[in-house]
């Protein structure tokens, strides 16, 4: 917004300038002075002036002071002065009129100075705006680029964390498997501690009576050989007994 009013106030004040200084070339330098176009006539009009009529009057173009220019016009209306504000007092009148080709060419050279200093205004506004709006297109697609980019890794995160929550859910089931495993394996191994347990704890008693056992069966192969039986059963009667 800023650009476009610096624009066009630029621009209106340099046709007001030349405007002004095709004026001053009209008195002081006729052969640099550009006559305004001529009024195109209508037909009706040009049956009218070849008939001896007299043409339309040339409706004046408006703006500042007749120019044409309407842009000061516009910014004009839009500023903070009052309209109830008293008027300026009238400016001091010159003296007598004299002519001076000096000084006149000199306000010439000053309006072309102005004409030099907005052209040059306004081509560093346009450069600086031209930059602007390329850093801004530059600024738009590296947004862009972060948002693609942005969202191709928000993607990707979200298949991984679905991954992780599936095979966390592998996991789970497979830890409450691995866990009823062990449960079974600790019942087991507890039921085998029990029935160990017991034989190591008769296991002294068993042997000996093993061994009596043997002892009797041996005894028995001798009587069966011809060995004395009555003392066979004194013996047999005695561990018995300790039995």
């Amino acid at each position: 917004a800023e650009f476009k009013e610096l624009m066009a106030s630029d621009t209106a004040a340099k046709e007001l300038l030349g405007f002004a200084k095709n004026r001053l070339n009209k008195f002081y330098n006729p052969k640099l002075y550009k006559a305004p176009a001529k009024q195109e006539l209508s037909a009706e009009d040009r049956i009218v002036v070849n008939n001896g009529g007299t043409p339309p009057p040339t409706e004046a173009p408006g703006g500042i002071a007749d120019t044409g220019v309407m842009a000061l016009v516009q910014v004009h209306a839009h500023s903070q002065l009052s309209a109830d504000a008293p008027p300026a007092p009238p400016p001091s009148t010159w003296g007598a009129y004299t002519n001076k080709s000096e000084e006149n060419i000199g306000v010439v050279a000053m309006i072309d100075l102005l004409i030099k200093d907005l052209t040059k205004e306004m081509t560093e506004a346009e450069t600086e705006e031209k930059h602007a709006q390329e850093d801004y297109e530059t600024l738009m697609q590296d947004s862009a680029d972060k948002r693609i980019t942005d969202s191709k890794a928000l993607e990707e995160k979200v298949s991984a964390k679905a991954d992780m929550e599936a095979e966390l859910l592998a996991h789970s089931e497979a830890h409450k498997g691995a866990v009823k495993e062990l449960m079974a394996t600790e019942e087991y191994i507890a039921s085998l501690h029990a029935e160990c347990d017991w034989l190591i704890q008769y296991f002294e008693t068993r042997k000996t009576a093993r061994s009596d056992e043997i002892d009797s069966l041996k005894r028995a192969k001798e009587v069966l050989s011809g060995a004395d039986y009555s003392l066979i059963q004194t013996r047999t009667r005695g561990n018995l007994r300790r039995r």
